[in-house]
């Protein structure tokens, strides 16, 4: 039995990459006992354990050239680059069905991350208590800060969850798993740099996230420094892109897209048996 954690950076539609690994562990039947996940990740990671074969992949590239999913109009009339309504209404409800009732029933558990606009700090929600509002909840977490309205949950106003916890591996930590693999969405030797947004746009409500994006680039790369250091003990297993491809977080090149993804898949499968050996 596995008794490791899986842990899923965010990245936007760098989160195709995650989505090639994830396909892989699924053609494969490798299911881990706890999933936390952040935006992208998270998304990528529900339909993972929703047990859909290929729905991230019909999801983030059949519609990535329909305006309603990512365009500078949505931005111009919602002020928000991605279409969150239709990425989390229409998509999961009509075109590309979500099986909840699979994914509540799913005997993993799975860990969404946000953040709170009011403090600035992660929130951490868990399928098991959050089950009915799962969905809110991934778009709570996918709300990347200032092309995204926040969104309202249990008296709490929630953004993206890369804001505050972006590698959340300390957090499975002290869920009790000490082993965990990682899947990064971008190359080794990749460091943060000091968000130029933060000093053009400002939350006039929300100062603590003013605060948290400022400084986001050096938590994230002492998380980076942590993540080699329990990689080199053996305390980590990490899946990141193999090469550098040129894929930004909203990127919208299909053929792009289609190589981060079968670079994911590719890579799993690579590494496939390394990753088992580490699992025992």
């Amino acid at each position: 039995m596995i008794n490791a954690g899986l842990v899923l950076e965010g990245g936007g539609m760098r989160g195709l990459y995650t989505a090639g690994v994830l396909e892989y562990f699924m053609s494969q039947n490798l299911y881990f006992p706890y999933i936390i996940g952040v935006s992208a990740g998270a998304c990528m990671g529900a339909s993972y354990l929703s047990r859909q074969s290929g729905r991230n992949k019909r999801v983030n590239l059949g519609y990535i050239e329909d305006k309603r999913y990512l365009s500078l109009a949505n931005f111009i009339k919602k002020r928000e680059l991605f279409g969150m309504d239709f990425i989390f209404d229409e998509i999961p409800n009509k075109l590309v069905p979500f099986d909840m009732d699979t994914f509540i029933q799913s005997p993993e558990q799975f860990v969404i991350v946000a953040t709170d606009c009011e403090t600035g700090e992660p929130v951490y929600f868990e399928k098991e208590d959050h089950s009915e509002h799962i969905v809110k909840l991934l778009r709570a977490s996918s709300s990347l800060p200032f092309v995204a309205s926040s969104v309202e949950y249990n008296n709490r106003y929630l953004l993206d969850g890369g804001i505050s916890d972006p590698i959340p591996v300390k957090k499975a930590e002290n869920d009790g798993y000490e082993k965990n693999v990682i899947i990064l969405t971008k190359p080794k030797g990749y460091f943060k740099r000091p968000s130029k947004m933060s000093s053009i746009f400002k939350y006039k409500r929300h100062p603590k996230i003013n605060d948290r994006i400022k400084v986001r680039y050096k938590h994230y790369n002492e998380t980076l420094e942590y993540i080699h250091r329990q990689e080199e003990l053996g305390n980590l297993f990490v899946l990141r892109p193999s090469i550098e491809m040129p894929v930004g977080r909203v990127e919208r090149n299909k053929e792009r897209l289609e190589n981060l993804y079968e670079l994911g898949w590719n890579d799993a499968k690579e590494q496939f048996d390394e990753l088992k050996s580490f699992l025992v």
